[in-house]
């Protein structure tokens, strides 16, 4: 028996939730869904989302750097690439093979791992 259907919010750890927001939203192009105060975790429970997708939650952390297995969809990996590289974003360099589809990472100022393929 299925009793899931569907994944609302992945955690990821950061330091500085201040920071974290800016870059996901403001570098990263996320939507701000909610901003609260969670006083049992020692900060605020900040979500972020992006057009149609999953969302994140900036959760506090005495350490980051993990990697989070996140994948991030796009229609063009390679302006996305040259677009982070641009705002001096840590990037893998862009993978393409034929038959799959381009490919890289990044980390955010936590130096948390994500991923980026292209739809």
């Amino acid at each position: 028996m299925n009793h899931f259907t569907s994944v609302h919010t992945v955690g990821i750890p950061v330091t500085d939730q201040d920071r974290a927001l800016e870059f996901y939203t403001r570098t990263l192009g996320f939507t701000l869904v909610m901003d609260a105060p969670l006083p049992q975790l020692g900060g605020r429970w900040i979500v972020v989302a992006a057009p149609g997708g999953a969302s994140l939650a900036l959760t506090p952390a005495t350490e980051a750097g993990t990697d989070t297995g996140i994948r991030l969809g796009t229609a063009d990996a390679a302006a996305v690439h040259e677009y982070l590289n641009n705002e001096h974003v840590s990037t893998s360099g862009l993978l393409s093979w034929p038959g799959v589809p381009p490919m890289f990472t990044f980390q955010d100022v936590d130096g948390n791992t994500l991923y980026v393929a292209q739809d």
